[in-house]
């Protein structure tokens, strides 16, 4: 005879509790929910409210299951996505109950009482889950025989959000992401019985939608993520709306081009047209979140003014003409090795590029041009901010640097120069779970509360504009308490571009980590600077972040690339600003632009009076993908792919590789590495960048200075004093504190007025005292001896003798107009009456 085996028994670790779902034993983690321990046995419980990431709400009921505690069945059944899971517990879902079975079809019948019939016509068709689920949990027949509640439609909550009220099955998920995720006052519930509704006036009828209950404008960087949660089509995009149903739609995983965050994101296309975006699932990055602008700006791939065939400017009557490639490509070579072999020529990148691209340029800028006169940043920037780079983030990787996670658990976070909802909104996103969630301290320097500050609960710690160093020199002094908090085991501190504005922050920040032990977080607002960082494309950095007076190095990658030695120049270049200045002298023969907008670098004067001198006594070639300021001036524009017609990858801040491949064909237009490729053959070099993967595959052979045979060519930081920033300027001069919205005049925002309806007000911010002082009633007008802005009043708790404006926002154009920046001295007084 066999031996009967007994079953099994499991092993329930600390903290865990065994439970029996439809006749399955399980453990458990003790304050996890039913649904999520039946998700773990591939035991689906329909659900319409249930959201991972947001809080519990049991408000649709649909969820509905049968439990036994001790023996005994519980009176009526239980919503699954609110009760937690016990020791003994005994679960029956509709596949084993008929109790449970019946209590879903009869939610389910009075969630379809009043909801319409227009599937067909819905933007949800198609992909919609209270379809399936009234397929799969549903009753085959309706008893409801009345007429259905109708509402006017569509209600405009915002120029990209449309309600459809009659749609809506009260799920909360809109209600629940606005107040607990995002933190903006968005849509609620209103209303009770068989009035309730969602809007966001307290009226029955709500007569204002686009109104919050305190009368302001509605303003979210967040608000399609509730058009993609919504379980019904009650919430849909302006955008999107009746463009295409989801099963016309071709899905193709993508990334975002938008910041440095990285964010996962899923393209749908039609016809060689990109329909919409929607959020990617990445818990490592940006969970299943995304920015209105990641969401919504797309279209600027094809707008009117899109170039698709090289152009070459005419030498008989100075205008660009189209021309082939071949013509262009040689014409291009003969003026750029001409230039060479002049007085030089350098190269400008600009912060939008892959990894790939960006190596193609450093490497172009080495062998073809044979110099180091190369930057990518198109903003303003400093020698000391190059150091910190090249001694304290080049090569750092998830594993040895700071990721969303740390943020997240962070026991302290200090954010300083970055502001987190304008510049990196996912690391916002973190920043707030962070504070809401796990209590982390968070602490801002900067000149007033924004709603950065406001949403994460921080603590904000007021300085002059420019005199962040000086702040935090004195936190040891003056906020002791901060101190004790970075060091904590954990702690991080977050800073970004702007930190480059201020003189000796770099060097500041670099002591308080080694003081505290709290981890460092670069975290710049292109998508590509992080790459082109790793990629060598900066002055004083090669390929892999070794210095290029690095002489080791520098052979090293000669072997690899297959160069006779000495090849690689053993000098540091010049940085942005000094390739601009030596143009504008006459000290340069050439420049390669790769999509840099004039506008956005420290001095647009400077740049446009290079260009001009170029123009005439030297020779630009500008890779774009649309009419630019450059394209003016250039001798030849070679146009090139944006990131939905190419393959390759960004490397987010945090130094996570971030790969995506091609969604649509191209028009015409190539990759900027495939470009630089075939011009360098032109040049009689090899760059072997003619595709993404080839050239990532050549990027990989360098050596890296994370190898362990190269530590010690990593440079020493470069230590600066903190500036001294004046604490009362009086009369009308004040400092000028200055950032960029998220939603500004970006060119990649094109094309998107029911984005470009979102963005927050253009105006000027100043303190309630300063504006009493200087009279500044409705409008105010900053000005310098360049130009003047003049924006409408509004007060802030800003330190006296300050004003802030956005920086590139409507006609608030602060490099272009006022030739200014974070931190400069303005003259601010009364503007003229309207």
């Amino acid at each position: 005879m066999t031996a009967v085996q007994e079953p099994k028994k499991l092993e329930v670790p600390e903290g865990h509790v065994t439970l029996v779902i439809d006749d399955v034993e399980v453990v458990a983690p003790k304050g996890e929910l039913i649904i999520r321990t039946a998700e773990r046995l591939g035991i689906v419980i329909p659900r319409f409210c249930d959201h991972p990431l947001l809080d519990p709400a049991g408000a649709c009921r649909q969820c509905l299951v049968e439990v036994e505690m001790g023996g005994r069945p519980m009176p009526k059944p239980q919503a699954s996505c609110t009760m937690t899971v016990a020791d003994g517990m005994v679960v029956r879902t509709q596949r084993t109950s008929k109790v449970a079975d019946k209590a879903q079809q009869g939610v389910m019948e009075l969630l379809l009482i009043n909801h319409p019939l227009d599937c067909p016509i819905c933007d949800k068709g198609g992909e919609c889950p209270l379809q399936n689920q009234a397929l799969a949990h549903g009753r085959a027949d309706s008893r409801f025989v009345d007429v259905k509640r109708t509402f006017p439609k569509p209600i405009n909550v915002s120029t990209q959000v449309l309600l459809d009220r009659e749609r809506c099955v009260l799920c909360q998920r809109c209600t629940r992401f606005s107040a607990q995720i995002a933190g903006d006052p968005f849509i609620e519930l209103l209303e009770r019985g068989a009035d309730q509704q969602v809007g966001t006036e307290a009226t029955s009828e709500i007569t204002a939608l686009n109104k919050t209950s305190e009368g302001k404008e509605f303003a979210s960087y967040f608000s399609g993520n509730t058009i993609q949660i919504c379980p019904v089509g009650a919430l849909t995009s302006a955008q999107y709306r009746f463009r295409s149903r989801p099963f016309d739609l071709v899905s193709t995983p993508s990334v975002c081009e938008h910041c440095s965050s990285g964010c996962a994101e899923r393209t749908d296309w039609r016809r060689g047209k990109v329909q919409r975006k929607l959020a990617g699932n990445d818990p490592e990055v940006n969970e299943e979140w995304i920015c209105d602008k990641g969401r919504f700006a797309f279209r600027y791939a094809t707008a009117a003014d899109r170039i698709t065939r090289p152009l070459v400017r005419d030498k008989a009557t100075g205008e660009l003409v189209e021309s082939s490639w071949t013509e262009a490509l040689r014409m291009a070579a003969d003026g750029l090795a001409t230039a060479r072999d002049a007085k030089g020529a350098g190269v400008l990148t600009g912060g939008r590029l892959t990894v790939e691209d960006a190596y193609a340029y450093a490497k172009f800028a080495r062998i073809a041009l044979r110099t180091n006169d190369i930057d990518f940043r198109a903003r303003a920037h400093s020698d000391e901010e190059l150091s910190f780079l090249a001694s304290s983030v080049v090569g750092t990787t998830p594993e040895n640097g700071v990721t969303f996670t740390a943020i997240e658990n962070a026991p302290a976070v200090l954010t300083v120069a970055f502001e987190p909802e304008e510049e990196a909104p996912i690391v916002f996103l973190r920043l707030r779970k962070a504070a809401r969630k796990n209590n982390t301290a968070v602490f801002h320097i900067g000149q007033w509360t924004t709603t950065s500050v406001t949403k994460t609960s921080a603590s904000l710690l007021a300085c002059q504009p420019g005199g962040e160093a000086a702040a935090i020199e004195g936190l040891a002094t003056h906020a002791p308490d901060v101190v004790e908090a970075l060091r904590k085991n954990g702690a991080v501190i977050v800073f970004g571009e702007r930190a480059a504005q201020v003189p000796g922050l770099f060097s500041a920040l670099t002591k308080l980590s080694a003081e505290t032990g709290a981890k460092l977080a670069w975290i710049p607002r292109r998508a590509g600077e992080r790459g082109a960082l790793e990629a060598g494309a900066l002055p004083t950095l090669l390929p892999g972040g070794h210095p290029v007076t690095d002489a080791a190095a520098r052979a090293e990658i000669e072997r690899a690339w297959g160069v006779d030695e000495g090849t690689l120049p053993a000098e540091p270049g010049r940085d942005t600003s000094a390739i601009l200045a030596a143009a504008s002298n006459g000290k340069l023969s050439g420049l390669v632009v790769g999509g840099v907008d004039p506008n956005d670098l420290p001095d647009p004067a400077l740049a446009r009076e290079a260009l001009e001198t170029l123009s005439g006594n030297g020779f630009i070639v500008s890779l774009e993908l649309r009419r630019s300021a450059v394209h003016d001036y250039a001798h030849v524009v070679l146009p090139i792919a944006p990131s939905v017609e190419k393959a390759g990858s960004y490397l987010n801040w945090e130094g996570r590789r971030r790969e995506f491949g091609t969604t649509l064909e191209g028009t015409g237009a190539l990759p900027d590495g495939r470009v630089l490729d075939t011009l360098a053959v032109e040049m009689d070099v090899d760059l072997f960048t003619q595709t993404p993967a080839s050239a990532a595959g050549d990027f990989a052979r360098l050596p890296s200075v994370n190898d362990s045979s190269a530590n010690g060519s990593r440079p020493s930081m470069l230590e600066v004093p903190a500036a001294q920033v004046p604490s009362s300027l009086g009369g009308p001069s004040a400092l000028l504190a200055t950032w960029r919205q998220l939603l500004d005049n970006g060119s990649m925002q094109d094309d998107e007025p029911a984005l470009a309806g979102t963005a927050r007000p253009v105006v000027a911010r100043v303190s309630e005292s300063t504006a009493r002082a200087l009279g500044l009633n409705g409008t105010a007008t900053v000005s310098t001896a360049r130009g003047s802005i003049t924006l409408p009043v509004v007060h802030a708790d800003l330190p006296d003798g300050v004003v802030w404006l956005p920086a590139d926002s409507g006609d608030s154009t602060v490099r272009a107009t006022l030739g200014a920046g974070h931190g400069d001295i303005v003259t601010l007084a009364r503007g003229e009456a309207s």
